[in-house]
């Protein structure tokens, strides 16, 4: 029989989210980074929230909202509305309360005044969804201990990690021997 050596650091320790910090590939995401991000957060501020139910970020919010995280809408065009029973605020210098993660559905050139803000709020993760890449926002988010995530949608990549997708016959690529909750 052999025997392994103990593990030296846990599978989700900060160690080894260390490593991420200094030798992410924003190209190519490894899955247990995506993955502890989803797992590790719980309150999200959307930046760009829409109230029409037909945009992107208000799907997105609708699903987040279903699997258990609170997400703060941020929008100064419809500031002091609601969207799913959850004010919505002006920016993210308003009297928000404690944020995991900053969710980006706003144009690329506007990422690093907004990582600026996230760092005030003391967010620990900065989210650029589908096809924002602001590599200097990157930077300054990472310079700060703030995972970056460009190019992503949370959305879909909780449904791709946590088996959603393989319901519709996708090839996600996770495998995996659990039972499904149904």
């Amino acid at each position: 029989m052999i025997r392994r050596p103990p593990r030296s650091t846990p599978l989700y320790s900060s160690a080894a989210s260390d490593v991420y910090k200094r030798q992410i590939n924003h190209d190519n995401y490894p899955d247990r980074y995506i993955r502890d991000i989803l797992r590790s957060v719980r309150n999200i501020a959307m930046v760009g929230a829409s109230s029409n139910w037909k945009r992107p970020s208000n799907f997105v919010m609708k699903y987040l909202i279903q699997k258990g995280y609170r997400v703060i809408p941020v929008n100064k065009n419809v500031a002091g509305e609601q969207i799913y029973n959850e004010p919505v605020y002006p920016d993210l210098y308003a009297d928000i309360e404690k944020v995991d993660m900053v969710d980006m559905f706003r144009p690329a050139k506007e990422a690093p005044q907004l990582v600026e803000d996230a760092i005030k709020l003391g967010a620990k993760v900065f989210w650029m969804q589908f096809e924002l890449r602001n590599d200097k926002a990157a930077k300054i988010a990472e310079d700060a201990g703030m995972k970056v995530v460009m190019n992503r949608c949370p959305k879909i990549e909780y449904a791709r990690l946590f088996g959603e997708l393989g319901w519709n016959g996708f090839n996600t690529g996770v495998i995996s021997v659990k039972r499904r909750r149904i």
